[in-house]
């Protein structure tokens, strides 16, 4: 599962940020997250109509890992302790945070709360990348360092090499 990290403002102003294993793509640019209202990130979501989701890397696993152990509900100054700094998206009402490589800047559509599941829907409105992970001016997600989550072990695991053409190289067997 990928780990993504998913940043909101609360309702003061402040920064939030959890750790979710559990979304994707829809298309290119639609977002799914499996995410309960519970959650603070949800409900600054919801009031703000606005979220990012940033791709934890192997060198904030420390941070990552902590945003998905500690509660935004239980501890109001959870972003600062992180250590981690964030800068307002120019495209949304939400924040990117710096030190990851890659973020997608979403506009909020819908929460689906039904019998197959609940969760936020939001639509891509804007792509940043670190220069460092965009040789040549394309993003190469080898140098991304994205961690991945394994849910049977609990372990987090680096994701980077490359190693097959998605929709061509299956056509070998035809």
């Amino acid at each position: 599962m990928p780990v993504l990290m998913i940043a909101t403002y609360n309702e003061d102003g402040s920064v939030d940020v959890m750790n979710a294993a559990w979304g994707t793509m829809q298309e290119r640019d639609t977002v799914a997250l499996n995410l309960t209202e519970s959650h603070k990130t949800v409900q600054n979501i919801k009031a703000r109509g606005a979220f990012t989701v940033s791709i934890a890397d192997a060198s904030h696993v420390v941070e990552a890992d902590y945003f998905g152990i500690v509660s935004g509900n239980k501890e109001p100054k959870k972003f600062e302790k992180s250590g981690l700094t964030a800068c307002k998206s120019e495209m949304v009402d939400a924040p990117v945070i710096n030190e990851f490589p890659l973020c997608l800047e979403c506009k909020f559509i819908e929460y689906q709360n039904n019998e197959y599941g609940c969760g936020v829907i939001g639509k891509v409105v804007n792509v940043t990348a670190d220069e460092s992970v965009m040789p040549d001016g394309k993003l190469d997600m080898s140098l991304v360092n994205a961690i991945a989550f394994d849910p049977y072990t609990h372990g987090y695991y680096k994701v980077t090499e490359r190693v097959g053409e998605a929709f061509h190289d299956g056509t070998k067997i035809k």
